[in-house]
């Protein structure tokens, strides 16, 4: 897997993609990569999905809980896939949350 080309994708101070419509596919096997995380898995793709069809949808981050709940995993399932919340959201490519946001998730 050849790595990201920094010119191509931008990343903040807290790892996240500045421009997430830069985001892809490719883009998550690497920041996974990076982060320790590994190979993608089906699992992993089913969080990704769904907290970008959240985010499309509502502008916000989701209740991490509800994600775990909507596929029927218990609540460590994020946290056990991603290392953190906002580990799953870095991977998913979408923005910075803001403090508040990445408080949340950095603690589950």
């Amino acid at each position: 897997m050849p790595e990201i080309q920094e010119l191509e994708v931008a990343f903040d101070e807290d790892g996240l993609v500045k421009y997430p419509a830069l985001w892809n596919e490719a883009v998550a096997a690497e920041i996974a990569r990076r982060d320790g995380i590994g190979q993608l898995t089906e699992e992993h793709w089913q969080v990704i999905r769904s907290l970008r069809k959240h985010y499309a949808k509502f502008g916000a981050v989701p209740a991490m809980s509800h994600i775990c709940h909507n596929h029927g995993k218990d609540k460590y399932w994020i946290h056990d896939l991603f290392h953190s919340c906002l580990g799953a959201w870095r991977v998913a490519g979408l923005p910075n949350p803001g403090e508040e946001a990445k408080t949340y998730m950095s603690g589950m």
